[in-house]
């Protein structure tokens, strides 16, 4: 079957306030106060919990402290576990174009770089988790995105043909991801990292999840 799988932070969900919070949590235990700030560091945060640490360091004058950085990070993971969903919205309109894309006859399913447990706790509270066939995170199995494999085995436990797949994401690692795994690869706009996507000439352009259904349609003719 055909199948739609989607990347998670910044593409179903605007997660990067949560994560912020997390990080500087991290800033706070450290005696430094908030280093970041969702102005200037959305789309920071919506590339994982290192390249936040990495961005607060370098704002700090430390540059990248990599065994810092190593050390810090479990901390900003048990601090995002604690406080996931605060802030986190799913973008408007994500969830019609999934149980339209399932009206359909496609597969849906999630491929994210967030550790599994996580992104199952935030789907969970968010009450959409049982409208995706498969979750997979970055712990899932021994790679994750931008190897194709992560996408391959995402699409097979969804119950979809990985030779049939879009991946919708927000980032230049869904879009390698899709590339390398021979699926169309469909970049959302809507993101802080708008100009960067529209560079990468994927696919499609998603400016707005209600057009998401005819894209995939037209792209898995």
């Amino acid at each position: 079957m055909r199948c739609v799988i989607f990347d998670l932070d910044g593409t179903l969900a605007d997660t990067s306030r949560d994560l912020l919070a997390a990080a500087n949590g991290c800033f706070r235990d450290l005696g430094h106060g908030d280093i970041l700030d969702h102005t200037r560091d959305a789309g920071t945060a919506l590339r994982g919990g290192r390249a936040m640490l990495r961005a607060g360091f370098d704002r700090l004058g430390l540059g990248e402290p990599v065994e810092l950085i190593d050390a810090q990070y479990p901390a900003l993971l048990a601090h995002y576990d604690r406080e996931v969903h605060v802030h986190t919205t799913l973008y408007p309109g994500a969830m019609d174009a999934v149980a339209q894309l399932r009206a359909d006859g496609f597969i849906v399913g999630i491929c994210t770089n967030k550790p599994e447990g996580l992104a199952e706790k935030l789907m969970q509270s968010l009450g959409v988790r049982d409208e995706f066939a498969a979750l997979l995170g970055a712990d899932t199995l021994p790679i994750r995105k931008p190897d194709p494999e992560h996408l391959f085995e995402t699409c097979r436990r969804a119950g979809g043909d990985p030779s049939r797949a879009i991946l919708v994401g927000d980032t230049e690692t869904d879009h390698k991801t899709a590339r390398a795994a021979g699926a169309a690869s469909v970049l959302v706009t809507f993101g802080p990292g708008k100009q960067a996507v529209e560079a990468m000439q994927p696919d499609a352009l998603l400016h707005n999840y209600a057009d998401l259904p005819a894209i995939a349609a037209r792209l898995l003719a």
